[in-house]
């Protein structure tokens, strides 16, 4: 498993004031959707693409074109949808699936409550965005679920990660030999003792849409 941690000024001043406590939910929400783009640009640096000549106003001019099957691009519900429009700013025609999926609280396990995906993902590059990479089952059982569907690559987008998170998705995924890779703005020091990440954001689903 790869990580990466983008090393970027506007990365650290946008994600210094998501952590803010004084940022409210509309700047907190328009702050995520740029991180994220500027996220989207490092993780999708592996997108396939394929060779294609266009007709400039002059000459032919070679490039290239997204490969098909287009990506797909699956965010954890609720609050992965904070981060689903800065991610298709840059892959406008990426595919989108959906995946429920909830902490319980009491054993920080995942539960799927609900899906909205392709039931065959051979050949297709995937992207997961969940804000927060804490105790890392929620993101290992999605990665997990596209896996048993068949996908080619897995990148998952995070605004934060925590190092409890990260070693968990190494040891669940140590033998898996798809690519997989953890995209985030920063990897905090630990998880505190209910696995919220410190110092962390707070709950990002909160901070996007309010207690609910």
């Amino acid at each position: 498993m790869e990580t990466l941690a983008v090393d970027h000024p506007l990365v650290a001043h946008k994600l210094t004031t998501l952590r803010d406590v004084r940022t409210d939910s509309p700047t907190f929400r328009r702050l995520a959707d740029e991180l994220v783009t500027l996220l989207a640009y490092e993780a999708t640096r592996d997108v396939r693409v394929v060779d294609a000549t266009v007709q400039t106003p002059l000459a032919p001019a070679h490039g290239v074109q997204l490969a098909r099957p287009a990506p797909l691009v699956v965010p954890i519900l609720r609050a992965g949808l904070g981060m689903l429009e800065g991610m298709t700013r840059l892959l406008p025609t990426a595919e989108v699936g959906f995946l429920g999926m909830v902490r319980n609280e009491a054993t920080l396990q995942a539960e799927t409550y609900a899906t909205r995906l392709p039931d065959d993902l051979s050949g297709r590059q995937c992207y997961v965005l969940d804000p927060m990479l804490a105790t890392g089952g929620t993101l290992a059982a999605a990665i997990q679920f596209l896996l048993d569907r068949g996908a080619m690559d897995v990148t998952a987008l995070c605004l934060l990660a925590a190092p409890e998170g990260l070693k968990h998705l190494e040891e669940v995924f140590e033998s898996t030999s798809t690519p997989i890779r953890v995209v985030t703005a920063a990897i905090d020091p630990n998880l505190n003792e209910v696995g919220y990440i410190v110092p962390g954001l707070g709950d990002a689903g909160d901070r996007l849409y309010g207690v609910v």
